[in-house]
């Protein structure tokens, strides 16, 4: 799969570079990332994070497209959006954004520009959305975002701090208006 380069309202999501890994890192660390965006395999220092990074910037499998979250103008991270298990016209969406990013909409506006694009470029049919229930900030993207609200999937996770919790599960069709 080709890299892209998408522009949603003030925002630029962009491949992954080898530059990101001091901001990932550091945004990594952050304690809401970490306990809702769980990374395992340990702290991450420098060499994990540049690995985080090489691993989204690695388009070749077909099975995710992952982006970086910047002002369009340039300047610092403002967060994260993934496609995964992208397969037989279906795929998930995750996202975070860094303490600086919060309450501005960038999640909501990114995830909506990425799936967007999916359906257009990628010809998916259904993107899902899953989120600990107790991350109503989550919640709040998803419906900013057009994902539609489907049940709640008990202890279908394990987050950061190690325990399982239930989960709201989204998703918008292509056919979604």
């Amino acid at each position: 799969m080709e890299h892209v380069h998408l522009t949603v309202d003030d925002l630029l999501l962009r491949p992954w570079h080898d530059e990101d890994a001091p901001a990932v890192r550091d945004a990594l660390r952050d304690p809401a990332i970490a306990q809702w965006n769980p990374q395992g395999g340990g702290p991450i220092d420098d060499e994990a994070a540049l690995l985080w990074v090489r691993r989204r910037a690695d388009w070749s499998a077909d099975d995710h497209v992952s982006l970086a979250v910047t002002p369009a103008t340039g300047g610092d991270l403002l967060g994260s959006v993934s496609l995964h298990r992208i397969h037989d016209g279906d795929a998930s969406i995750g996202y975070w954004t860094t303490p600086a990013a919060r309450g501005r909409g960038v999640a909501s506006r990114a995830v909506a520009g990425l799936t967007d694009w999916a359906f257009a470029s990628l010809s998916l049919h259904r993107v899902e959305l899953c989120h600990a229930v107790a991350n109503p900030a989550s919640c709040r993207v998803a419906d900013r975002a057009g994902y539609r609200a489907e049940g709640t999937l008990r202890e279908s996770y394990r987050y950061g701090d190690g325990r399982r919790y239930d989960e709201h599960l989204h998703a918008r069709l292509a056919s979604d208006h």
